[in-house]
C-alpha cells in the first residue's frame, strides 16, 4: 500500500507563544481599514507646524546644520523670535 502523501506543512502556531498584547504593544500597532493605514505613530500635535519652501544665504543654512539635530527648531525659534509680535484683539 502507497504512503499518503502530505498536501502542506503545518503552519499550526501555539496561541500561548503568542506576544502579550500590552498596552506598550497596542501604542506600537498600525490600525488599518483594509489596505489603509488609519492611525500610525504618535498622535498629531493640537498646533502643527507648516510645511514651506525657503530661500535663505548657503551659509546661514550651513550655520544652522553645523549644530546638530534639531537644527530646524532652532532655525524655527531664531524666526518667532525675529517675527513681529501680532497685538491680541
Amino acid at each position: 500500500m502507497k504512503k499518503k502523501s502530505v498536501v502542506g506543512a503545518s503552519n499550526w502556531t501555539d496561541p500561548d507563544d503568542a506576544p502579550e498584547l500590552n498596552a506598550d504593544w497596542m501604542a506600537r500597532a498600525e490600525i488599518r481599514e483594509g489596505d489603509k493605514v488609519i492611525r500610525r505613530g504618535r498622535p498629531k500635535l493640537a498646533v502643527t507646524k507648516q510645511l514651506v519652501s525657503l530661500r535663505i544665504d548657503q551659509d546661514v543654512l550651513q550655520a544652522f546644520r553645523e549644530t546638530g539635530p534639531g537644527w530646524q527648531s532652532k532655525v524655527n525659534a531664531a524666526l518667532r523670535k525675529a517675527a513681529p509680535k501680532r497685538k491680541a484683539g
